[in-house]
């Protein structure tokens, strides 16, 4: 899998390649165990994960602001946007059958918005900056969180998918 980090931030920088390391397992292990429930053998789910890329921007509460107020009319601050290029795994197993290299999406990330939530939830800057990777991944997979079912669903695969790499709530 091709993970292209970007950020506009100097703060992402000081955290170095602990925080990239995260964000490459993160981005290795929500691919991974999405695609298994895809019901493919295990020499395919190697191959099309080395095909598959994502892109992930990390910038701060202006640059997202602007992001979110071009692509979604909203001219407010978020933690993180994704943009998928598929409308969820069916059509992205239909496709990968054509491409060789096959995007999955973009994630854009607040580095500010992590800083301002860890401490609100109480927990560390890792754990959350960790949930809005796996959150902006499991979008690029077609979750959702519009309906309380669907909230319910993503929420529990976020925390499953955490634990694995034990970014546990503090």
């Amino acid at each position: 899998m091709e993970v292209y980090i970007d950020s506009t931030v100097e703060n992402f920088e000081e955290k170095g390649k602990e925080w990239e390391k995260l964000l490459l397992s993160l981005c290795e292990l929500t691919v991974r165990e999405e695609l298994k429930t895809a019901e493919i053998n295990e020499e395919d789910l190697e191959e099309l994960e080395e095909r598959l890329e994502v892109s992930v921007l990390v910038t701060d509460n202006k640059g997202i602001r602007e992001i979110n107020q071009k692509h979604r009319g909203i001219d407010s601050p978020t933690d993180v946007l994704s943009f998928p290029m598929y409308e969820g795994k069916e059509e992205l197993l239909r496709e990968i059958e054509y491409e060789e290299n096959v995007p999955l999406g973009d994630i854009v990330i607040s580095l500010d918005k992590v800083k301002e939530q860890a401490k609100e939830y109480g927990h560390s800057e890792r754990r959350e900056f960790g949930y809005l990777l796996v959150h902006g991944l499991l979008h690029l997979f077609g979750y959702d969180h519009m309906e309380e079912t669907e909230k319910e669903v993503m929420r529990k695969r976020e925390e499953e998918l955490l634990n694995k790499l034990s970014l546990t709530r503090d």
